[in-house]
């Protein structure tokens, strides 16, 4: 199925354009919170959105009664069909699906509505509340905001939901239940309570010194994880819709591949046996070798135990060929967006076949021994890429591994 359009919210930036000149450029979004008083907690940065607006694209008294996940998805919802060139007033929406993830939905309207039951009473909880929080809320308002009426639904497994929503899209189209689905991934957890789980579980890293040298994937002074936010979406299209309107496609969603480890509720196995059983079945739904592919954006999150297990995947599956790999993670840059993380890296993959350019994993700086790939290190590399995986591996052992091919 052919990718034909794309929308990001970001730290980098509110639009694809910004997003990829940003990335390429080897910029971190890390900063200090800006979204509410940090003291008293172990970390106090994340990668947040800036200047984000809803203007041009929702009602102002729709917006307020959305969740700031909901609004970024709607938000790059809007850019995908305008960046893809699908005029929907000249197509059957009812063939058109949306399948939106999000791992944990809207926490900031949860914490806000539970402010006010505990200081002010039951009689204060907005009305709204349910319908802006649940998780699905994202996918069914970009339905009513777009008039989509083709399967709309929400996929859910921690960091790996936005991935898992391209590859149950791709499995729809190729069913022949939809001619075009809008899929991808949306988040807003840096919050008061979010922050504070994360923190305590010791999953943070804790440079509050230097936000931006604190996602570093790979290194061996890696601490942690850097919380992120915002969406990404993208517009799978049928080859047969695609041509019938004559738009050019970015890439190829050619192969899904989904597995569980089946071994503990936030590690991954050390052998990396789940990642690994997700990239083969990924290679072998596309119908490609090991040799055929170039690049893996990496799930790559810098916790001192998931990026060795990462590689030890990528070793199992490519043999010899991982040397000959370039891998990077993109996380180094925007941070872990959880939910929306599958996403966003899908279309970066997907610019990345489609631009030539293959973004760093930067602040690669002091190499840990057991992770010995060629990772892209803090410099964009132009190469032309014909086929590429992106990974996606969630708390609980979910994973999901995505195989695109450039277009022919």
């Amino acid at each position: 199925m052919l990718v034909t359009g794309l929308g990001i919210v970001s730290p980098l930036g509110n639009d694809g354009e910004q997003f990829w000149r940003r990335l390429v450029a080897g910029c971190s979004g890390a900063g200090p919170i800006t979204r509410f008083d940090t003291t008293g907690y172990g970390t106090r940065f994340a990668c947040e959105v800036k200047d984000f607006t809803t203007e041009g694209v929702l009602d102002r008294k729709d917006a307020k009664r959305m969740d700031r996940f909901v609004q970024f998805a709607v938000v790059a919802t809007a850019e995908a069909i305008r960046s893809a060139g699908l005029d929907l007033n000249s197509i059957d929406r009812e063939r058109v699906g949306v399948i939106l993830g999000s791992g944990i939905g809207g926490m900031e309207t949860f914490e806000n509505q539970h402010t006010n039951l505990i200081q002010k009473g039951p009689g204060r909880v907005s009305p709204f509340f349910i319908p802006m929080m649940i998780v699905d809320m994202a996918a069914g308002q970009i339905s009513i905001q777009f008039g989509l009426k083709g399967p709309n639904f929400a996929t859910v497994s921690a960091c790996a939901s936005g991935a898992h929503a391209l590859g149950e899209a791709l499995r729809l189209l190729r069913a022949g239940d939809a001619d075009v689905i809008v899929a991808g991934g949306s988040e807003a957890t840096i919050t008061p309570m979010a922050l504070a789980g994360f923190s305590n579980a010791r999953a943070l890293s804790t440079r509050n010194d230097d936000p931006q040298r604190a996602s570093r994937p790979f290194d061996q002074d890696r601490d942690g994880f850097v919380i992120g936010e915002g969406a990404a979406v993208l517009v799978l299209e049928t080859e047969d819709h695609t041509r019938r309107r004559n738009a050019t496609p970015l890439c190829e969603l050619a192969g899904y591949g989904a597995s569980g480890d089946a071994y503990h509720i936030t590690a991954p196995r050390e052998d990396g046996d789940g990642a690994a059983r997700a990239m083969q079945r990924a290679l072998d739904d596309a119908r490609l070798r090991p040799e055929d592919v170039q690049y893996i954006n990496a799930h790559g999150t810098s916790t001192p135990a998931g990026d060795p297990a990462e590689v030890a995947a990528i070793k199992s599956v490519f043999g010899t060929h991982a040397g000959r790999l370039m891998v990077s993670s993109t996380k180094s840059m925007t941070g872990h967006l959880l939910g929306a993380a599958g996403g966003l890296e899908a279309a970066a993959t997907a610019l990345t076949l489609a631009r030539g350019i293959v973004p760093p994993t930067i602040n690669l700086e002091k190499p840990d021994p057991t992770c010995d790939l060629d990772f892209v290190p803090n410099q964009a590399r132009t190469h032309r890429v014909k086929a590429a995986l992106s990974n996606s591996f969630g708390f609980g052992g979910h994973n999901v591994t995505l195989a695109v091919r450039a277009a022919s």
